[in-house]
């Protein structure tokens, strides 16, 4: 029930997990907007807290505790090597964190001397690069004068090293980017939360409801907004609002975010209701100002914006009083105060210059539009908000909010996180950087359609732009029409060639198993992909599966894409991706091995001349060859 007072402090929490990095915007945008409205708003990341506690001597010390508690036969390779060289992590670890935050730039010199760090079961992957006469397998990608990043990328092997320990000693579903992700994702009912919730809690779940409780108490909130954009952060949501209600159940707890927008429409399990005492859907600016209103008596409770409840009869009601948006123009600017901009570990998992961006370095992440303009693809949630509600700012406005983070920050380096930033935007936010002589480094996604020419790519550099990512798919023009992308490989070549050529790496994300897809369609991707990388088109991707969601133009019209959707079971939780029948029965599970396996090695410039079909776990005679000529791209560019 909403407190008596007036006042309300709101209190907005990232949860386990997200990437260490960089802070998650969510909390930054909703902070901004409600200190513009006049609401006394803070923030806190415990998914960077949770990570932080942990690595500690004392955090280690309880680690051990809880894997001596293991039989010895079950433990892993990880664990034994973590506490048979105990000692030595206990000694490195506050120094390495200190390191990877930044702070001890001279460490570096002892950590890529090999001699320093304890090397785990992760250190094995630097068995996979091919030496060379100096005796270091990573000279090919750092040379000698990258001892920075040589450090840093064995600091961040003895991290994952000591996450693989976490994992089996202390909590099995603990990772990095995601904790607990298969409770929540697509998860029909919320009985595999609720029987996770009233386990006994582990290590990781007493952590981080101390975290919790310090939070409160440092804050003395009136209202606790809790941001999931993904599967990974739910079950450490619902543990957080749980101890929230066991301590201070005078709080009032809202969830939202993109989890709950793309999967919770359909709720209606009133157990959830246990845990939080609202839900709010899609764009959180105007749902939460509601319920801030409601919680000073400003609003009735039927006067709600997109928001679930649990009525007075016990059962879930979705209220939705008509009222319009907070247009993007006036949703004002993120915030990054009260998060430690100072404690984020940046990390190197993946040499790849360009892979490297989503976990290195301390980007400030900004929206420069709502929406996405195209919002055709056949396999995107082109029926939600997040995607089909499309509105921008001006360029001049743009900038000023890039100038008062920057004054904020103190970083100059900027992801922009749209769905695909759009072109005409993006050249005036160029020309308007440029003019007002604004200094930044940025990166974002697009779409490679042809308005992005070789001049554009040239004048987004000199506005500072290092990279861009964007979806390639199937690389296969009967696919690209099929998905409606707009686009054709040969127009993905020339865009993306003209950004190379202006500087700017490129990154294409990818996919597999897309209905109707065939074996062939794979080979002739792959082969695609291949020449891509050969001529200098792109420096980094990524292949995942396709999955259908009920959102998307294949989910709500199957037919049309040539396959049958399988029956789901009843919903009252989660509801989102959808498994379907292809009648092509393609074992893309099987491609998709070979597929990662190529990509991994094309991003390292390894076997950029080898048939496409050796990657492969399946002899060439039973591989179609490739139907595309090995000249095709670069035909297509004009270099023969």
């Amino acid at each position: 029930m909403p407190n008596t007072h007036q006042s309300c402090k709101v209190l907005s929490l990232i949860p386990p997990m997200t990437q260490l990095n960089t802070p998650y915007p969510s909390t930054a945008y909703l902070t901004g907007f409600l200190r513009s409205q006049g609401f006394d708003a803070v923030q806190e990341d415990l998914a960077l807290e949770l990570v932080l506690r942990f690595f500690t001597a004392a955090g280690l010390a309880d680690i051990k505790a809880a894997a001596l508690v293991q039989p010895e036969a079950a433990r892993s390779a990880s664990v034994n090597y973590f506490l048979d060289y105990f000692e030595r992590y206990e000694r490195t670890i506050e120094p390495t964190i200190a390191f990877l935050q930044g702070r001890d730039s001279t460490l570096s010199h002892r950590i890529a001397s090999r001699g320093f760090l304890p090397e785990g079961p992760r250190f094995s992957a630097l068995d996979a690069y091919e030496d060379d006469d100096s005796g270091d397998p990573l000279a090919w990608a750092f040379g000698a004068l990258g001892t920075h990043d040589r450090a840093r990328h064995y600091a961040t092997l003895y991290l994952n090293d000591l996450a693989d320990v976490l994992r089996h000693a202390v909590d099995e579903r603990f990772e990095f980017v995601r904790y607990a992700e298969s409770l929540a994702g697509s998860q029909p009912t919320f009985d595999p939360l609720a029987k996770a919730l009233s386990a006994e809690p582990t290590l990781v779940d007493r952590y981080l409801q101390t975290l919790t409780q310090q939070a409160l108490e440092r804050h003395q909130p009136d209202l606790v907004l809790l941001s999931v954009p993904f599967p990974g952060n739910v079950y450490a949501a619902f543990r957080m609002a749980q101890c929230i209600k066991a301590n201070n159940p005078s709080i009032s707890i809202v969830l939202g975010g993109g989890f709950v927008n793309t999967e919770l429409r359909e709720l209606s399990d009133p157990r959830v209701f246990d845990f939080v005492d609202y839900i709010t859907l899609d764009a959180g600016e105007r749902p939460v100002l509601a319920v801030i209103e409601h919680h000073q008596h400003k609003r009735s409770i039927g006067r709600l914006v997109r928001t679930f409840i649990r009525n007075d009869a016990g059962q879930v009601e979705f209220i939705n009083w008509a009222e319009p948006d907070i247009p993007f123009e006036q949703v004002g600017t993120p915030t990054w105060d009260g998060l430690p901009l100072d404690r984020y570990l940046s990390l190197l998992d993946m040499l790849n210059p360009m892979h490297r961006l989503w976990s290195d370095g301390r980007w400030n992440k900004l929206t420069i539009a709502h929406g996405c303009y195209w919002k055709k693809c056949s396999f995107c949630d082109v029926s939600l908000d997040y995607i089909s509600r499309y509105e921008t700012a001006s360029a001049s406005l743009l900038v000023d909010r890039i100038e008062q983070i920057i004054a904020e920050t103190g970083q100059t380096g900027f992801h922009f996180v749209d769905e695909a930033a759009p072109p005409k935007v993006l050249k005036a936010l160029a020309e308007e950087l440029i003019r007002r002589n604004v200094t930044i480094s940025w990166w974002g996604n697009i779409r490679f359609e042809k308005t992005f020419t070789p001049e554009l790519a040239e004048l987004l550099a000199d506005s500072g732009c290092i990279a861009m990512s964007g979806g390639l798919e199937v690389a296969s023009d009967r696919l690209l029409k099929l998905m409606q992308k707009g686009v054709s490989v040969e127009q993905v070549a020339q865009v993306t060639r003209g950004f190379a050529d202006a500087g700017i790496l490129v990154h294409a994300y990818l996919m597999y198993g897309f209905p109707t897809q065939t074996v062939q369609d794979t080979v002739d991707a792959l082969e695609y992909v291949r020449q891509l990388f050969e001529n200098g088109c792109i420096q980094s991707g990524f292949f995942h599966r396709f999955t259908c969601t009920v959102h998307s133009p294949v989910g709500l019209d199957p037919e049309a894409y040539g396959i049958s959707l399988q029956p789901l079971p009843p919903i009252s939780f989660a509801k989102n991706d959808v498994a379907f029948i292809d009648p092509t029965n393609v074992d893309h599970d099987l491609l998709g091995q070979g597929l990662k396996k190529a990509i991994y090695n094309f991003m390292h410039g390894i076997g950029l001349d080898e048939d496409v079909r050796s990657w492969f776990e399946l002899p060439k005679g039973q591989l179609p060859k490739p139907g595309v000529s090995r000249q095709k791209i670069a035909k297509a560019l004009g270099f023969i």
